[in-house]
C-alpha cells in the first residue's frame, strides 16, 4: 500500500486547522503513513469585497481544490461540508464524512451582551444572507452591516469597524480554541444553520480505493445520515448563496428528524417546516420537506431570486 498522500486545502487558519486534523487522525491510525498538505488558493479567498451572493455563491472555496484532485495533484481534499455545491463533478465523491461539531450559530458581541439586550441602532456583522434574513426576520429593528473575510478578520472587525456584534459558526470558533469569545450559542428557533455546518467533508476520486480505504477511518454514519439528509433538501430547492436557506437534522433512535426554512431575503416572509421518518430515508425526507415548503410558498420566494 502507499505511503504517502497529499491533502488539497485552502490555506485559511481554519482550512489549515481542518487539514491538519485529517492528518493527525490518519497518521494516528498508521504511524508510517506520511500525509503532507497543498495549499490551494480558491476564487472565494481572492474576492474579499464583495458579498458572497453577488460573486456565485456555493463553489467559491473548492472549484480549485477540486480541479487539483481531477487532475491529481492532490489525493484527497479537506473541505468545510456548507462549502459544497450540490453537484459533484463527475468523477470526485464525498469519501467520508467525520464526526460532526457543534451545528449551531454563535453570537459573539463586543460588551458580551445577549441578542435579547440588541435594540434598535445597535449593528450585527455578517455576510451570511442566510443568517441576515433570520436575525430581521425575528428582530427588524437591528442593523444588519456586511462582513466578509475568514474568522481572524471577521474578530477584528468587531472591534475595527463601529459592530455591536457578529455572527459565526461555532464549529470554526470552537476549532481555533476561541470558544471564549462566544456570547451566546443561538437559539434553533431563531437562527437555523446552515445544510451541513459544522461537519467536514473529505472529497475524492470515485475510483481511487486506497484513498478511500485510508479515509474511511473517519467516517461518521450518523454525521452522514444528517447531512446527506439537509443537503437533499437544499439541493431539490436548487438552493446556493443566492436564497436564505436553513436545515438542520438529527439522528435519535434510528429516526431521522429534519427542520428546514426558506426565508425572503429582507426577512419580511419565513417559511418553517419539520419532518421526521426512519434514519435510512434521510434523503428521501429532505426532499419531501422542500416539496411541502415550496407548496406553502418557498417557490415563490426562490423565483424571486
Amino acid at each position: 500500500m502507499r505511503k504517502s498522500f497529499t491533502i488539497g486545502t485552502r490555506g485559511s487558519k481554519l482550512a489549515l486547522w481542518q487539514a491538519n486534523w485529517v492528518k493527525s487522525e490518519i497518521e494516528k491510525q498508521d504511524p508510517s503513513i506520511l500525509v503532507e498538505l497543498e495549499i490551494i488558493k480558491t476564487k472565494g479567498d481572492k474576492i474579499l469585497d464583495v458579498p458572497l451572493a453577488k460573486v456565485g455563491g456555493k463553489g467559491l472555496f473548492v472549484k480549485e481544490i477540486e480541479d487539483a484532485l481531477l487532475n491529481g495533484k492532490i489525493d484527497f481534499a479537506v473541505h468545510s461540508m456548507k462549502d459544497m455545491p450540490a453537484e459533484i463533478p463527475d468523477g470526485l465523491c464525498i469519501g467520508a464524512i467525520p464526526r460532526r461539531e457543534n451545528p449551531r450559530d454563535v453570537l459573539i458581541s463586543d460588551k458580551g451582551r445577549d441578542l435579547s439586550s440588541f435594540g434598535r441602532g445597535d449593528r450585527i456583522g455578517t455576510s451570511s444572507l442566510r443568517r441576515s434574513a433570520q436575525l430581521l426576520y425575528h428582530r427588524p429593528e437591528i442593523e444588519i452591516v456586511p462582513l466578509r473575510g475568514n474568522l481572524d478578520t471577521r474578530l477584528k472587525k468587531l472591534e475595527t469597524e463601529n459592530m455591536d456584534g457578529i455572527i459565526l459558526a461555532a464549529a470554526g470558533v470552537k476549532r481555533l480554541n476561541l470558544e471564549s469569545r462566544i456570547t451566546e450559542y443561538l437559539d434553533m428557533n431563531i437562527m437555523l444553520p446552515a445544510v451541513g455546518q459544522g461537519a467536514l467533508c473529505i472529497e475524492t476520486r470515485i475510483n481511487d480505493k486506497i484513498t478511500a480505504l485510508l479515509i474511511s477511518v473517519l467516517e461518521d454514519a450518523d454525521s452522514r445520515i444528517v447531512v446527506m439528509g439537509e443537503r437533499a433538501f437544499s439541493n431539490r430547492l436548487e438552493g446556493g448563496c443566492q436564497v436564505p436557506i436553513a436545515a438542520y437534522g438529527t439522528v435519535k433512535d434510528h429516526s431521522f428528524s429534519l427542520c428546514g426554512l426558506v426565508a425572503d431575503i429582507d426577512g419580511k416572509e419565513l417559511i418553517r417546516e419539520s419532518l421526521e421518518g426512519p434514519e435510512e430515508s434521510s434523503e428521501d425526507i429532505g426532499i419531501e420537506l422542500a416539496e411541502r415548503l415550496l407548496s406553502k410558498g418557498a417557490k415563490r420566494i426562490l423565483d424571486k431570486y
